[in-house]
């Protein structure tokens, strides 16, 4: 069965204006956070995606009442009456997202247990759960592993510790801070990510009544509280999908206005969107990202933990770059399997090799460890239509950038993926004046 399937007919500049609204890294998470209040939360600019659906569908489950208003994207969430849930129902709903991790950490303060089933997400790394399992169990949390899943206890309560980090993991930054607000004792995290959605949730987390402090080192230093209440709290804009746009602007000689970006989001994304060549306007209710004509140039770009590079944002780039003059190389030091869409775009006609070195910049975690993490791409190429599936999110949009620049006509499958992290993507794509119909 075929799982979302467009027709693109490619070759045309996108043009228009489009909104994006809150961080797909950001409001599911701190929709997770609602749990942890004694009194409602309400969260505004939530986009309407699939990973909203999601924890929706998982905090219903466990007795909290979601009321959403998807025109004027705003969440009100009642925990007041949280309860254990089936576990049959929690692994219907959970699907392949990887979210339900996160609710351990606040289950186990409001009811003393957490069941956890299977766990997906995009395959393009090695993100295994063992980690946030033992970032709990420093806090106290017991763990048994069932046939089902996963389900901790914490007979004793959960305890403050200290967690150090050997990468700055976005994901367990998140577990440890959910857990350590409510927990007896201070917590500290050494190795932390910084990224913009953790300080956004650390914002959440703050006006809830946790005390938390954040150091110049990456050392996040938590003292738990009792109680936590309800919060008001607008999300910070969506930096990759700003990012998305702006590279599908610059891949297919256009011009897209983004309202709701912020530079301050993407200081690093705009410094290499214009080594590149392309253009930008910052205006205070978005940016606009064009194409100014003239060649686009080749360059080296490694991707890293925030301030650097966003991984999120390479897929995207990398099909401008196949535009470029010159040779373009592009070091992944984030997730080591993120090159497998750079096969469907050269089926399209662009030249492009995956390497196992470290290419381009520092040495990396990944060049003893056999995995392609660094890519080679030489331009510019003429790209044409093609047939093409969807492997995972970002990539799913850069190949969905690819059919747009490129000559012809291309059927992309699995756009459902794409419908995860981007917001009302085929209506933004018509008001684009993109050329684009679903067929399933």
């Amino acid at each position: 069965m075929v799982d979302g399937l467009l027709q693109v007919e490619g070759g045309r500049p996108l043009s228009g204006e489009i909104t994006v609204r809150g961080a797909k890294n950001l409001v599911p998470k701190a929709m997770v956070a609602a749990l942890l209040g004694t009194t409602p939360s309400v969260l505004g600019n939530v986009p309407l995606i699939r990973d909203v659906e999601v924890v929706s569908g998982l905090l219903t489950l466990h007795g909290v009442q979601v009321d959403y208003d998807q025109t004027a994207g705003i969440l009100r969430l009642d925990p007041s009456r949280v309860e254990a849930a089936h576990v049959a129902d929690i692994d219907a709903h959970a699907g392949s997202s990887r979210i339900p991790i996160l609710f351990c950490g606040p289950l186990l303060h409001r009811l003393g247990e957490a069941f956890i089933p299977d766990l997906g997400g995009c395959r393009i790394g090695d993100r295994p759960i063992d980690f946030h399992l033992d970032i709990l169990r420093s806090f106290g949390a017991v763990v048994d592993k069932l046939e089902a899943g996963i389900r901790l206890t914490a007979p004793d309560g959960l305890r403050g510790t200290v967690i150090e980090l050997p990468y700055p993991s976005v994901g367990a930054t998140e577990q440890t801070l959910l857990t350590a607000v409510r927990a007896d004792g201070r917590t500290e995290l050494r190795g932390a990510a910084v990224e913009p959605e953790i300080m956004d949730l650390v914002d959440v987390l703050q006006k809830m009544g946790a005390i938390i402090s954040v150091d110049t080192d990456r050392i996040i230093h938590i003292e738990g509280v009792e109680e936590l209440a309800g919060y008001r709290h607008t999300a910070l804009p969506d930096r990759i999908e700003t990012a998305s746009w702006a590279s599908a602007a610059l891949a297919t000689g256009g011009d897209v206005f983004v309202h709701g970006a912020h530079q301050s989001h993407m200081t690093t994304f705009l410094n290499i969107f214009r080594k590149v060549g392309g253009a930008f306007d910052v205006r205070d209710d978005g940016i606009r990202f064009y194409h100014p004509g003239g060649d686009l140039r080749s360059i080296v770009v490694e991707t890293n933990v925030h301030p650097g590079f966003m991984t999120d944002w390479q897929q995207p780039l990398v099909v401008a770059l196949t535009q470029a003059d010159g040779v373009s190389i592009v070091h992944e030091t984030v997730y080591e399997n993120r090159f497998g869409f750079t096969k469907a775009l050269c089926k399209m006609g662009a030249a492009i090799q995956v390497y196992r070195e470290c290419l381009g910049g520092t040495a990396c975690r990944f060049g003893q460890r056999n995995f392609y993490h660094s890519a080679v791409i030489s331009g510019p190429t003429p790209l044409r239509g093609a047939d093409i599936v969807v492997p995972d999110l970002r990539g799913g949009f850069s190949h969905l950038i690819a059919a747009l620049a490129a000559q012809g006509t291309s059927r992309v499958e699995g756009i459902n993926l794409i419908d995860r992290g981007y917001e009302h993507f085929m209506s933004k794509l018509g008001s684009l004046d993109a050329k684009v119909t679903r067929l399933a």
